[in-house]
């Protein structure tokens, strides 16, 4: 990269980080500091701003860099994620957004601990939805790696890891001194970034192919060097029986795991009303689905503008698909009008990627602060506030995040995020539609179902390729490989309604009546609700 896009890129993100650190000065200084303040924003956003907000916290850097990357690679076979990502958010409008903004004040361990024993219960999904958000931070950090090897024209292994550092301690900053409402509004503002960016890259590829769509795909296929393959399921996943079971648990994964994600959860507590919620939804939708349609678009067009190998070339993930896309529309190496292109890219996905990662830190933090600590301390000793302990739980979880970003630096993003989605599909959701709408079932069921979900699937990634056993694995000098899939959603998240079914079955306690018939009655009508 020449040393004007190095310049315009870098003072391009820097105004979006100063516009961000502005926001979150502002807001640190008008807010009233309570845990509904910090949690959720005071529950002050509108039906449209939350929606924005949730396509800021869902539209990451797995979407724009690594999603458009994979189809550019594996054409057909990489619309699996595009799919998997959108048709999840039916599970999400129809069974979850107002139930759980009427049951549930701020996590996810309220709505389960309604109408359960609370200490273990927000123990087990308090460390479920920890894991799952140090595992999406992970793909971010690895993103934001990605993008400044390219901006820097290199692949400087120091480069790279100060990247991972600094967004790391962005994210802690935004977090630990905004909370919820300027995180909101950063995530507002780069959804408005992202899909701006989004609809004028879409619009210059179709240019390109003067519109032509069947053109642009066959042009694609053609310099894939698989030809009509490119175009038909298999390339990735259809080699043999284990990348199609692959296939499937990737599929699962993606359209059951939107539903247990933490930081999407936490998203309908700052809607006045249930109904705001759903309302939100639906925005966010419209929003996301727009966005998805677009980046089918820019795939098979940097498959066909740039080639597979070029893209290769630049990132083995292909990560960085998009940049070098907008590189070249804008008229290639060294030309204003590519170096302009490129800078916009480049700092829209930085702040995509910052914008997310706050989100994630801020609930995974809520997480540790209002269900680990509150459950775990000791009794009769000095409590400290839970705004405080959320504080410096988002250092914690950021110095972890940073930490498995640089070991997984050569990794896809969307894949990363893959993983993230099936132990929150295997944890989260067993236990959430099992509190909503199963009468008799028990706290130890519970307890089970999120166990029984996150302990397979972490072990499973643990023994598949991802870790180790082959070239691209995070250790490939290492052998461990004993699961032959590399997402383990076909079997860790039937295990997870499985082991909540069979906890609830055999425990003794008996299920209180008068507890679910509340929680239905508040979930279903929203009386009661915070």
């Amino acid at each position: 990269m020449t040393g004007e896009h190095q310049t315009l890129a870098l003072l391009l993100f820097s105004a979006f980080v100063a516009v961000t650190l502005g926001i979150t000065t502002w807001v640190s200084r008008n807010r009233r500091g309570s845990a509904e303040e910090f949690y959720a924003g005071g529950r002050l956003f509108s039906p449209m701003e939350n929606g924005f907000a949730i396509a800021g916290d869902y539209m990451s850097a797995a979407s724009f860099l690594g999603v458009t990357g994979l189809i550019a690679l594996f054409g057909y076979d990489g619309l699996l994620y595009v799919v998997g990502f959108l048709v999840a958010w039916l599970v999400v409008l129809f069974l979850v957004a107002e139930l759980v903004r009427n049951c549930g004040r701020f996590t996810l361990a309220d709505v389960v601990a309604a109408r359960m024993r609370e200490r273990p219960v927000r123990i087990a999904a308090g460390t479920s939805s920890v894991t799952v958000s140090v595992l999406y931070l992970v793909a971010q950090m690895v993103g934001a790696g990605s993008l400044v090897a390219l901006l820097l024209g290199g692949t400087s292994d120091a480069a790279r890891a100060w990247t991972v550092i600094g967004v790391g301690a962005l994210m802690v900053i935004y977090v630990s001194l905004g909370g919820m409402r300027a995180t909101t509004w950063i995530q507002i503002v780069k959804a408005v970034l992202l899909l701006g960016g989004t609809i004028a890259l879409t619009a210059l590829v179709l240019m390109r192919f003067h519109g032509d769509l069947n053109r642009l795909l066959l042009t694609a296929a053609e310099r894939s060097g698989h030809g009509a393959a490119f175009l038909a399921p298999g390339l990735k996943y259809g080699g043999d029986w284990t990348a199609r079971f692959d296939f499937i648990s990737l599929g699962l994964a993606l359209v059951l795991g939107t539903a247990g994600l933490p930081h999407i959860l936490s998203r309908f507590y700052t809607v006045p009303t249930a109904r705001a919620a759903r309302r939100s939804v639906v925005w966010a939708v419209g929003l996301i689905g727009g966005f998805y349609l677009m980046t089918i678009v820019l795939g098979f067009g940097a498959a066909a503008v740039l080639g597979p190998e070029a893209v290769r070339g630049s990132n083995a993930a292909g990560n960085t698909a998009v940049p070098l896309l907008a590189l070249d529309l804008g008229g290639g190496a060294g030309s204003t009008g590519g170096t302009v292109l490129f800078a916009i890219v480049a700092a829209v996905a930085f702040a995509t990627i910052l914008a997310v990662v706050a989100g994630i830190t801020l609930a995974s933090s809520a997480s540790v602060a209002h269900d680990l600590y509150a459950s775990l301390r000791r009794r009769g000793g000095k409590p400290r506030s839970e705004v405080a302990v959320a504080r410096v739980a988002a250092v914690g979880v950021g110095v972890v995040a940073i930490a498995l970003g640089l070991l997984a630096r050569d990794l896809n993003v969307a894949f990363l995020v893959g993983l993230a989605f099936a132990v929150a599909a295997s944890a989260n959701l067993p236990v959430l539609l099992y509190s909503l709408f199963w009468r008799g079932f028990t706290t130890r069921g519970a307890v089970w179902a999120v166990y029984g979900g996150l302990v397979p699937a972490v072990v499973l990634v643990v023994l598949s390729p991802v870790v180790s056993g082959s070239p691209d694995s995070l250790f490939p000098g290492i052998d461990l490989q004993y699961f032959p899939l590399q997402n383990p959603g076909l079997v860790s998240i039937p295990l997870g309604f499985f082991a909540g079914w069979l906890g609830t079955v055999t425990s003794t306690e008996v299920p209180d009546e008068a507890k679910h018939a509340e929680t239905e009655v508040r979930s279903l009508t929203g009386a009661g609700a915070a």
